[in-house]
């Protein structure tokens, strides 16, 4: 497994190496030994899946202390525009945000530490979305910011009129609400 990095700290894309042969493929998601050998040392608890059809924006979505999470997300059908905004005030990076296609074709994954907001668009006809937490879900501690933020001006990938949002996350605030800047 290589670890790309991204321009934001502690942000990376997770590329496994993939051993092909006439019966399909073989490769390792996840290996915790490699990951600490980096210095990457979360302990993943929780493992969520979506499914989401063409157009779905799911996000902006994190969790404040001490319940902050970090992800590793993949795709395990289809493609997804996977976007994180960093929320961390002393970061060089703060108010920015970072895009990727991760798809079953490139097998890739991304690492968002904690202090981050998190959202994906599904750009692919339907797309699975798998993805480990180190801490668990608590609803008292759930936060988003709505995807369509004019301060962070995201490209989602998608023309304005397929983007397919849940009440939930249309009713979400702006960008640099209190409760959003994580101080890490």
């Amino acid at each position: 497994m290589d670890l790309l990095v991204t321009g934001f700290k502690d942000l990376f894309i997770l590329k496994p190496r993939i051993f092909y042969d006439s019966r399909g493929y073989f490769y390792e998601s996840y290996n915790w030994q490699v990951l600490n050998a980096a210095g990457i040392t979360y302990n993943f608890v929780q493992d969520n899946q979506s499914e989401s059809i063409y157009g779905v924006v799911r996000g902006l979505h994190f969790q404040i202390p001490p319940h902050a999470q970090t992800k590793l997300i993949r795709v395990l059908h289809g493609e997804i525009y996977d976007v994180a905004v960093d929320l961390r005030q002393r970061s060089s990076t703060y108010g920015k945000w970072y895009g990727i296609k991760l798809s079953v074709e490139n097998e890739l994954q991304l690492l968002i530490p904690q202090g981050f907001a998190h959202g994906f668009s599904v750009i692919s006809n339907k797309a699975v979305v798998l993805y480990k937490t180190d801490a668990y879900y608590r609803k008292e501690a759930e936060r988003g910011i709505i995807f369509n933020d004019s301060t962070l001006n995201i490209d989602w990938q998608l023309k304005p009129e397929n983007i397919i949002v849940s009440d939930r996350d249309m009713d979400l605030p702006c960008f640099g609400q209190p409760e959003a800047n994580f101080i890490l």
